[in-house]
């Protein structure tokens, strides 16, 4: 029997198959999941959809998650095709390139807005709207990193965005708690993703890894796969309000 046997569950922020979200998906379907999917777009639909069809998906729904109806759609749909739930993974991030290339105090109000709103707010919505339709043992995970809790070269807005996502995850673990569900936060080193192509200076902090990480090694999205089964599996049903870091020991030495 495999750990997540008889579970079913959405997806959040699957875009190709560089995604992290493609490592979480192919480890939850390995280890027994029935997995549902959304996707931003027509044109990501026509990445997405060939992706869950390959992991045995039917259910491949669309949602903007600046929109509190795409969200709540998601989940009136996901009820009425299974009743109940059991996992979410929110795997999405967004911040403007040029208030990732300045210096922070240049970031825009609107670009701070938009990184916010995408990146942390939409964890709230959707927590707020899978509460309802989730079992007792739930659990929903995000997806974080390091700039959260350092100042990361040309990081920026989208540290102070993960920051307030890090937050939410504490908060919503008190919240949900009282109803059995669980919420944590992966945060995963740098991985050459659609999105991570955005933050300047990616391939050096992956070199960082490879020279100074315990493990000698940058991380990818099947490590990240893997982590995310133990959290949405039962083995980490005491487990919630936490950080997990998937990065080989980059945040436990100082560079330098």
């Amino acid at each position: 029997m495999g750990l997540m046997d008889g579970k079913r569950g959405v997806i959040f922020g699957l875009a190709n198959d560089m995604s992290i979200a493609w490592g979480v998906a192919q480890q939850l379907r390995e280890a027994g999941a029935e997995l549902a999917f959304t996707y931003l777009n027509g044109s990501l639909e026509k990445r997405v959809r060939p992706l869950a069809e390959s992991l045995g998906s039917d259910v491949i729904l669309p949602c903007d998650v600046a929109s509190d109806d795409d969200i709540e759609n998601v989940f009136k749909e996901l009820e009425k095709r299974w009743g109940k739930i059991d996992f979410v993974v929110h795997s999405v991030a967004f911040a403007n390139r040029e208030d990732l290339k300045g210096p922070y105090s240049q970031t825009s109000r609107e670009g701070f807005a938009l990184a916010m709103d995408i990146s942390a707010y939409s964890l709230i919505a959707m927590s707020r709207y899978a509460a309802p339709i989730m079992n007792r043992g739930g659990s929903i995970l995000t997806m974080s990193y390091l700039g959260a809790a350092r100042a990361v070269p040309h990081y920026g807005v989208m540290g102070a965005a993960k920051a307030a996502l890090e937050a939410s995850v504490r908060y919503l673990a008190v919240d949900l708690g009282e109803h059995g569900i669980r919420v944590n936060a992966i945060s995963a080193g740098p991985i050459r993703t659609l999105a991570g192509s955005g933050v300047p200076g990616l391939k050096e902090k992956i070199k960082l890894m490879d020279t100074y990480a315990p493990l000698r090694r940058a991380v990818d999205q099947q490590d990240v796969g893997r982590s995310s089964v133990y959290f949405l599996s039962d083995l980490a049903s005491g487990v919630s309000g936490e950080v997990h870091y998937v990065d080989g020991g980059f945040s436990t030495v100082v560079v330098g």
